[in-house]
């Protein structure tokens, strides 16, 4: 009987030895290591890829794209849409382009797409519809949108619904509105485009893409200058 309580205590501290000793490993020497190491080495990274602006103010993360839009004339109704602020560079639809419950105007606590097939008619009448806002929004006196030259992530939402990029091809057809909406020379919000163009990830992977909220930060700066 002794002998069995002294093995049964002699196994209990064991347990409880390793549990503390885990428990310093695990819980608190790997998390500071990892959390070191990510500080040192990418800190911007580490702190959620922030964006600030010319005044230092944290205006959001390079990682999850934003709204841009008129403040809506009744904010308690859930039913009406808000309008886009076409002062800015416009992000790609986040709400699949319709009835997707997912993820509606870049929420973040679900994301997700519509996932319907390319005949789909419910998918087929939104983007028609989506094309045609598009050219109606971008069109200018001396700068007309045509259809066709409507690139696809425009009508389009992500698989995640909070992609944060846009084509280069979707920012350039936007150039000729946002410089008439900010009184600005089109060559120069062209030139801003192309400043904020990035190219394929390690020259192969990926598309080359604009990142939305990076481009209205220098925009911004730009209308103050």
């Amino acid at each position: 009987m002794n002998t069995s309580l002294k093995n049964t205590a002699r196994m209990l501290g064991a347990g409880l030895r390793a549990l503390l000793v885990l428990s310093v490993v695990c819980g608190v020497l790997y998390p500071l290591a990892v959390t070191g190491v990510a500080q040192a080495l990418f800190s911007g990274k580490a702190d959620g890829s922030e964006i600030t602006d010319g005044s230092g103010r944290t205006v959001g993360s390079s990682l999850i794209g934003q709204t841009y839009t008129l403040p809506k004339q009744d904010p308690d109704d859930p039913a009406e849409v808000a309008e886009p602020d076409l002062r800015w560079f416009q992000p790609r639809p986040s709400n699949g382009l319709g009835s997707n419950s997912v993820n509606t105007g870049y929420a973040l606590i679900l994301s997700g797409a519509t996932n319907r097939a390319a005949d789909n008619a419910d998918l087929v009448r939104w983007v028609t519809e989506a094309k045609a806002a598009v050219v109606a929004d971008n069109s200018t006196a001396s700068h007309p949108v045509r259809p066709q030259d409507v690139p696809a992530d425009a009508v389009t939402s992500s698989g995640s619904g909070l992609d944060p990029d846009i084509s280069p091809e979707y920012a350039q057809l936007q150039v000729h509105r946002v410089a008439e909406r900010n009184g600005l020379p089109a060559e120069e919000v062209a030139k801003l485009v192309a400043e904020h163009t990035e190219g394929r990830t390690l020259g192969f992977m990926g598309e080359p893409r604009v990142n939305v909220l990076e481009l209205n930060v220098a925009l911004k700066d730009m209308s103050k200058a």
